[in-house]
C-alpha cells in the first residue's frame, strides 16, 4: 500500500513537472511586447527594419536629406540658427511699430515644438508671447487687413528635412511631387520660387523672407561685423542676398530633428525608454490603428495628401481669410486639379503636445480628439463631399482604452524634451527673440 502510494505521488510529480515545462514552453513562444512591437514595425517598413524610423544626430550631415543644390556645412547651419530667430530680418513692416520685432522663431519656436504655440500664427502685426505663444495678439495700431498671418495653421519645422515639398498643399519646392505642376508656379507670387529650382525648405525659406516682410540684404545682415563674416565663412566670396539668407535658414531647419525623444532611444536598443502603455500605443499606431499607412519613415509623415474632411482656419478671431480662400481647397488650390481639391499633406507627428492644435485647420485642441476623430471618420466639414474623402479614412474600431494608449504614445514617446539645443544663447544683434515688441519683451523678461 505505501509503495502504491509513493508510485502515485512519484507520478503526480513526474506529471507537475511536465505541466509546468508545457507551461514554460507555452509562455516562450508568446513573444513580449517589444518583440511584437519590432516585428510590427519591421512589416510596416517593408522589410526596411527598424532603422527605417532612426532620425540620425543633427550634426550628422551625410544622413540628413538635404537639397544637393544647398549641402549641408556647419557654417551654413550656424548661420541659419541665428538668423532663423534673427528679429533684426523685420524691415520691411506695414507700421513703423512692427520694425525689428518679430522672426522666422515667432511662428515656429522651440517652445511649441517649432510651430507657433497658436491656431493662427501673427508675424507683422502681432505683439506680446504669454506662455508658450498663446498670448501672442492682434496690434492695436495693425488694421485686421495689414496683419501677417497664414491661412492654415502653420506646421511645424521639426523634422522638416523629410519632406521633399512644404506647406499643407505642397506648393513650394520644384522637384518631388510638383514636378509637372509648373503651369501653377504663378508669376509674380511666392510660388515664382519654385523657378529658383531647389527643394522645399529651401524655396520655402526664400519665399518666406518677403512674404514675411523681411530682409537680410538692405538691412542688418550688409552692416553687422559678425553677419558679414558668417556670410563670408557660409557662402565665400557671395553676396548677402535673399538666396544665401534662404539657404542658411533652410540648412539649420534640416538640422531640427526630435532625435531625443523616447521612441528614438527605444530604436537605439534603450526597451526602457517606453513604458508599456507607451508600447501598446506603438503596437497599436503599427497594427490595428493604422497610423503607419500614412505616418511612416524616420518622422513619421508622408509626401502624400488626403482629404479627411477637417474644418478650415475660419471665425471671427481668424485674420484674412475669407469664404473662397484657396488654402480652403488644399493641394487643389495649388494644382487647379479637381481631383485635389480638399486634400492636405500628411504632417510629421513629434512633439505634437507643445502645440494644442491640430489639423490643417486647427480645430482640434487635444490629440485624442483627433485619435478620436480619426477612429470613427465622420467627416466635420460640410463642404467636403463624401466622395472625396479618402478611401482609407473609415472606423477603426479602436477602443476607448486603445484610444488612450495610441494617444500617449504620440503625446509622449513622440516628444523631445531638449529642443532648447536649437536656440541660439544670444544674437550677433543684441535683439531679444524669438519676439521683440514690448509685450513680448516683458513676457520674456528681456531686456
Amino acid at each position: 500500500m505505501l509503495e502504491r502510494y509513493s508510485y502515485i505521488k512519484q507520478s503526480l510529480a513526474i506529471l507537475a513537472v511536465f505541466v509546468v515545462m508545457g507551461c514554460a514552453k507555452e509562455q516562450e513562444i508568446i513573444p513580449d511586447l517589444d518583440v511584437r512591437l519590432t516585428n510590427a514595425m519591421v512589416a510596416a517598413s517593408e522589410g526596411n527594419g527598424l532603422e527605417f524610423y532612426v532620425l540620425p544626430a543633427s550634426s550628422d550631415f551625410a544622413s540628413i536629406p538635404q537639397d544637393p543644390a544647398n549641402k549641408l556645412t556647419t557654417e551654413k547651419v550656424e548661420l541659419g540658427k541665428l538668423l532663423f530667430h534673427e528679429t533684426g530680418l523685420a524691415s520691411k513692416t506695414i507700421q513703423i511699430a512692427g520694425e525689428l520685432s518679430y522672426s522666422c522663431a515667432s511662428c515656429h519656436h522651440s517652445r511649441a515644438g517649432f510651430q507657433a504655440g497658436l491656431r493662427q500664427s501673427l508675424g507683422d502685426g502681432g505683439v506680446g508671447f504669454g506662455i508658450a505663444g498663446e498670448g501672442r495678439v492682434k496690434s492695436a495700431l495693425y488694421s485686421s487687413n495689414e496683419i501677417d498671418a497664414p491661412h492654415t495653421k502653420s506646421p511645424s519645422i521639426m523634422n522638416i528635412a523629410y519632406q521633399s515639398n512644404v506647406l499643407w498643399n505642397g506648393q513650394f519646392g520644384a522637384g518631388g511631387v510638383n514636378i509637372g505642376t509648373e503651369d501653377s508656379w504663378t508669376l509674380n507670387t511666392p510660388k515664382e520660387d519654385n523657378f529658383l529650382g531647389f527643394e522645399g525648405t529651401e524655396t520655402q525659406a526664400i519665399a518666406a523672407l518677403a512674404v514675411h516682410r523681411m530682409e537680410a540684404e538692405n538691412s542688418l545682415c550688409n552692416s553687422n561685423v559678425d553677419y558679414l563674416a558668417l556670410y563670408e565663412a557660409a557662402f565665400p566670396n557671395e553676396p548677402v542676398t535673399k538666396i544665401t539668407t534662404g539657404l542658411a535658414i533652410a540648412a539649420y531647419e534640416r538640422t531640427v530633428l526630435a532625435n531625443q525623444a523616447p521612441f528614438q532611444q527605444w530604436l537605439q536598443g534603450d526597451k526602457s525608454a517606453l513604458s508599456e502603455q507607451e508600447k501598446e500605443g506603438a503596437l497599436l499606431f503599427f497594427t490595428k490603428g493604422r497610423c503607419y499607412e500614412c505616418h511612416n519613415g524616420q518622422a513619421l509623415n508622408s509626401m502624400k495628401f488626403y482629404a479627411l474632411g477637417m474644418k478650415d482656419l475660419e471665425g471671427p478671431s481668424v485674420f484674412g481669410v475669407d469664404v473662397k480662400d484657396d488654402a480652403k481647397n488644399g493641394r487643389g488650390g495649388f494644382t487647379n486639379n479637381d481631383s485635389d481639391l480638399y486634400k492636405f499633406k500628411v504632417p510629421q507627428l513629434y512633439n505634437m503636445k507643445d502645440s494644442p492644435f491640430y489639423g490643417h485647420g486647427g480645430t482640434f485642441t487635444t490629440i485624442r480628439s483627433i485619435v478620436a476623430y480619426k477612429n470613427i471618420a465622420h467627416s466635420e466639414n460640410s463642404n467636403v463631399d463624401v466622395s472625396r474623402l479618402a478611401s482609407g479614412f473609415v472606423p477603426l474600431n479602436l477602443s476607448a482604452e486603445e484610444i488612450d494608449q495610441l494617444t500617449l504614445f504620440l503625446s509622449d514617446a513622440l516628444y523631445d524634451p531638449n529642443l532648447d539645443r536649437y536656440v541660439p544663447g544670444v544674437l550677433p544683434s543684441g535683439l531679444c527673440f524669438p519676439n521683440n515688441d514690448q509685450q513680448s519683451k516683458q513676457d520674456l523678461g528681456c531686456n
